[in-house]
């Protein structure tokens, strides 16, 4: 035990996983850091072993997976390990997120904490879309043209740009190598900013549930919050199990698994799920370049939240117009993550306009409003007291 703490390196490990004081109020909520760790940890040894057998040519890379799948010795558990696992990453994040907006876990002293996060989902994202090309299926061959496209929309070099990126005039051989190495290095960025989050949140440790300081009563992290963590490892190990073993494609679109054919456009080219609720963010504004930049802006706008969140209580525990609004949120998240999945037609045109004035509305006006609203209520259920205290 003395080792532990005197060490150098074992004494910082010591110091993040066994002594490292956190709030005795925290709940299961607060699990999904540990889980997105486990979901790295297994996209980057997964992601190393297929890259040995990956072959990034327009011509080998469909065969490549393929010989993956069929050839090599539990190549088809590394890869569809792998495929599911990049579901589960987004799934923990999003959770991850929405717990930090409904517990006001960016505000002050974490607003560093926070941006880094909101930085890392940002990274994810191109991470996410690098590795879907790299099977070149349908879907990829098609998804990988359109999303590269939308750089076209950059004044005076936008075309340039995208010629540039594909290496070419469409997407080819240099385009897969591009996508094939950058897919390879942004998970150890990905990493790098990972071991950041843990230095920033370190700094001043977890949020709790109540919003209120934790410093009165909290628990070494080692034996308490260790157990309370592999619950849900084994949880998510299990249900990984599950989809692995018998439901490896459900999540994935079944283009994919035809061969990238460019004389033949599928009917309907969508992302992945995960990327669904921001397509229909670009598709609601008629104007390209505004539609590119609203589509980023949807991911930026998270790292305003320390500023538009006027109220005086931290988190939505104790302030039921915001839980009210922040389930309001949630639920034009799925609305948005379906309208993203249709063709372009009405009605679908105009829920997904309505969807994104109110993505972009609850973060400029109703967060702030209600947070106003908050404050003077709580201004005036003080003031009698006050004065009547004075007047005695």
């Amino acid at each position: 035990m003395r080792l532990l703490k005197s060490h150098p390196i074992l004494g910082l490990v010591n110091s993040y996983m066994v002594d490292s004081p956190q709030p005795a109020t925290l709940t299961y909520m607060w699990n999904f850091g540990s889980l997105l760790g486990a979901c790295l940890v297994i996209q980057i040894i997964t992601g190393i072993t297929l890259a040995k057998h990956y072959t990034p040519n327009i011509v080998l890379a469909f065969v490549s997976v393929e010989h993956i799948m069929r050839d090599v010795h539990y190549g088809w558990l590394i890869r569809y390990l792998h495929a599911n696992v990049a579901s589960f990453f987004f799934i923990f994040v999003y959770l991850h997120i929405g717990r930090g907006l409904y517990y006001g876990s960016y505000r002050s002293p974490r607003v560093l904490l926070w941006s880094i996060g909101v930085i890392i989902l940002v990274l994810m994202m191109p991470t996410a879309f690098l590795g879907y090309v790299l099977p070149y299926g349908q879907m990829s061959l098609w998804g990988a043209t359109v999303i590269t496209n939308l750089l076209s929309a950059i004044p005076w070099i936008g075309t340039d740009f995208v010629q540039f990126v594909w290496g070419g005039f469409s997407v080819n051989n240099a385009t897969l190598n591009r996508f094939f190495s950058l897919h390879y290095l942004l998970p150890f960025i990905l990493a790098a900013l990972a071991a950041m989050h843990l230095l920033a949140l370190h700094e001043h440790g977890s949020s709790n549930p109540l919003g209120i300081s934790g410093n009165t009563d909290r628990l070494p992290f080692h034996p308490y919050f260790v157990f309370k963590d592999l619950v849900t490892v084994f949880l998510f190990l299990l249900v990984l199990g599950v989809m692995v073993f018998y439901a490896p494609n459900y999540l994935g679109h079944s283009d994919n698994y035809i061969p990238a054919n460019p004389m033949q456009t599928p009917a309907s080219i969508v992302p992945e799920w995960y990327l669904l609720p921001f397509y229909p963010i670009l598709r609601s504004i008629p104007n390209k370049l505004l539609g590119v930049l609203a589509m980023f802006m949807s991911l930026l706008i998270l790292l305003a939240m320390p500023i538009v969140d006027t109220s005086r209580v931290r988190g939505s525990q104790f302030r039921p117009l915001l839980r009210w609004g922040f389930w309001l949120f949630v639920s034009n998240f799925f609305v948005l993550m379906y309208i993203g999945s249709q063709h372009v037609e009405e009605p679908f045109i105009t829920v997904g306009a309505i969807s994104t004035a109110f993505y972009f509305g609850w973060f400029l006006i109703i967060v702030p409003v209600i947070g106003i609203v908050e404050n003077t209520l709580l201004d005036i259920a003080t003031e009698p007291k006050t004065a009547t205290a004075s007047a005695s």
